[in-house]
């Protein structure tokens, strides 16, 4: 992959992938000093999302004329309010300079939907599968903020093929050998299996790059 610099772009990002920006950002590839984050889990209260959302990216124009915000398009924001007020309608209100990521959503950010659905194939025989992120993991609590085990046996056994983890940063190998409690009182509470699946960052290095391609003109 070509190089690229992100030294003069600024990230904005939901809180959920910040263990996948921090770790691009220690190994070099992000060598940009400016990452922001808004509070994991705010796509169940769209008007915070939105308030916080636009409060870091007035953040980072401080800071740098080029930013780039890491949400999905399609699920992260659904105003149920105003329909036709959608992501890309909050970034474009931002004006010159401010870019999304090309991806759905956070799992879709790491892997393609065709490729999640040759590891469903592989891992659950193609049944339904509820995908996270490590970040779904770390910040349950604001991820999953209200939900009771009523609202999650409603929600998680009707994905029949388990809960898989896309885990490109080695979070769910540390988290099983320290809070393997903590790890079975999770799948426990879902009502299904947790699997971690190892996978590489190469996607989300991909769709930042495409962007910041995108800033540079």
């Amino acid at each position: 992959m070509e190089t690229v610099s992100f030294a003069d772009i600024a990230i904005v990002s939901c809180g959920t992938m910040s263990l996948e920006l921090n770790y691009l950002r220690d190994e070099g590839f992000l060598d940009t000093s400016h990452i922001l984050y808004t509070v994991p889990g705010l796509h169940q209260v769209v008007q915070e999302l939105e308030h916080q959302l636009i409060k870091q990216i007035n953040r980072a124009k401080e800071q740098t004329d080029k930013v780039i915000v890491v949400y999905g398009g399609k699920f992260c924001y659904v105003n149920i309010d105003q329909p036709m007020r959608t992501m890309q309608t909050i970034i474009e209100e931002q004006g010159e300079g401010v870019t999304r990521i090309e991806a759905t959503h956070c799992m879709d950010m790491l892997v393609s939907e065709s490729e999640r659905n040759e590891i469903g194939n592989e891992l659950a025989d193609g049944e339904p599968v509820w995908w996270m992120t490590p970040g779904w993991i770390k910040y349950r609590q604001k991820v999953f903020k209200g939900w009771d085990k009523a609202l999650a046996n409603e929600n998680f056994p009707r994905h029949s093929g388990g809960a898989i983890v896309l885990d490109g940063v080695g979070y769910m190998d540390m988290y099983m050998a320290e809070q393997p409690e903590d790890f079975l009182e999770y799948a426990d509470w879902m009502g299904i299996t947790l699997t971690p699946y190892p996978i590489t960052l190469d996607r989300f290095k991909a769709l930042l790059t495409d962007q910041a391609r995108k800033l540079a003109g």
